[in-house]
């Protein structure tokens, strides 16, 4: 592939680019008036950030509206229902008032299912008679936890489902200022043995901030394991090699292995072109010289990567660089969902081909998973009864811990792409039954 570019690649001084910079995007990489056009009206809507790297690195511009790597960074047309890019384009024509496009876009986002699985609803835990903002207690063993300054990212994915945490509305974005609470929260949990530092994108600190969110968990004897999610590997791998503080970024990671806790790196790798860099290949290598392990996960999603050969490539580089293939997910029912969905059918048998073609070491995939409501559902396999086809499912993880791994059945679909669009199979046991329909 030939990547047409006008400056020299390489370059480490971080620059973002936002819906203010789109035109001089489209004038330095030559897109069309209509590429142009759309990514401007679809940006009212859905975040758009994206920087030198992702720009210079990973996008095919030789034909940009073919690139599964400019759809997963340029919100485009066809992401929004019809009836509401035609009502958006409409008034933004009209020169309406700034109030009244921000009421349009308003009514949009709120159809867009900004925070699915019951985040708000279920979520949020409830310490000393307190909901604690800016955590998350689905599961047993694991808490989530946003920081306040980690709430963006290097660049946004058009199919991220924290999309409602880049849009400016307070009353969407999960947030805590300070570790103080999760800190209280954990040591009247000891049953806690996961922390998960998410946003956002905590890489988006520095490292002093960074620090300051990290140090305090090292003194709580029940927690195991800290993990981070980002996607800064992909979309900015500088950040462990040459930003001003990627070394003691490094050093904050051994230090909490020394304290005898592990660092997972949750690394979101949507495609096998974000691992051919010698930036991220270098970046993944400093990660696990200080003693952190890197597990790799990502949904499938139409558009971008929803080929097979896509999946075993990725999985197979990602071996090679020595992290962990670990979760495919099912793009969640929220943002552009109908324009990124793939059916459930379809996404197994993309991974089971996928799976397949892979050496043993690699097989720590699974997939695909919904992350859902009652837990993680994953889909196992088809079979043919006396009573019909039917999919094979269980929960890898669930937030009623005694659902966890037993096996249940729903009805096959060709077309479901959700746990709310499948039907239990008659076998199916109550509490189970229960959890599909919450």
């Amino acid at each position: 592939m030939t990547l047409l570019l006008d400056r020299p690649t390489g370059a480490t001084r971080f620059r973002a680019f936002g819906p203010r910079q789109i035109d001089d995007i489209a004038d330095r990489y030559g897109l069309s008036p209509a590429l142009r056009d759309g990514i401007a009206l679809l940006a009212h809507v859905l975040p758009f950030r994206v920087n030198e790297y992702v720009l210079d690195e990973l996008i095919d511009w030789t034909r940009p509206e073919d690139d599964p790597l400019f759809r997963l960074v340029f919100p485009q047309r066809g992401m929004l229902a019809a009836e509401d890019e035609h009502a958006l384009e409409q008034l933004v024509r009209s020169g309406a008032s700034t109030r009244e496009t921000a009421a349009l876009v308003k009514r949009i986002r709120t159809g867009l299912n900004p925070h699915p699985s019951g985040q708000q609803e279920y979520n949020v835990p409830v310490h000393r008679g307190e909901r604690l903002p800016g955590l998350q207690h689905k599961y047993r063993e694991t808490v989530l936890y946003f920081p306040t300054q980690g709430q963006s990212c290097h660049s946004y994915c058009t199919y991220c489902f924290r999309w409602a945490q880049f849009v400016g509305d307070p009353s969407l974005r999960f947030a805590a200022p300070n570790p103080g609470r999760l800190v209280a929260y954990l040591r009247d949990h000891p049953e806690v043995s996961d922390v998960l530092v998410t946003g956002g994108d905590p890489m988006v600190m520095s490292t002093e901030r960074l620090s300051a969110h990290l140090d305090p968990l090292l003194k709580i004897g029940s927690l195991q394991t800290v993990r981070i999610g980002t996607k800064s590997l992909a979309y900015w791998p500088h950040r462990f090699t040459s930003d001003s503080d990627s070394a003691e970024l490094l050093q904050l990671f051994e230090r909490v292995v020394a304290a005898g806790k592990q660092v997972a790196v949750m690394a979101h790798f949507t495609h096998p072109r974000e691992l051919r860099t010698t930036a991220v290949r270098t970046a993944l290598q400093r990660i696990r010289s200080t003693g952190a392990v890197v597990y790799c996960q990502a949904p499938m999603v139409a558009h971008v990567n929803d080929r097979a050969e896509t999946w075993a490539e990725l999985w197979r580089a990602e071996l090679a660089a020595g992290a962990v293939p670990y979760y495919m997910f099912v793009e969640r029912d929220t943002g552009p969902y109908d324009y990124f969905k793939v059916p459930l059918a379809k996404a197994l048998e993309l991974f089971q081909t996928a799976y397949r073609t892979l050496p043993g070491l690699a097989r720590t995939v699974r997939g695909p998973v919904m992350s859902a409501t009652p837990g993680k559902v994953v889909v196992d396999g088809v079979e043919d009864h006396a009573d019909g086809r039917h999919f094979l499912l269980h929960m890898a993880q669930a937030r009623n811990p005694a659902l966890v791994g037993r096996p249940f059945r729903a009805r096959y679909s060709p077309d479901a792409a959700w746990l709310c669009e499948l039907e239990p199979a008659a076998d199916v046991p109550e509490d189970i039954r229960a959890a599909m329909q919450s």
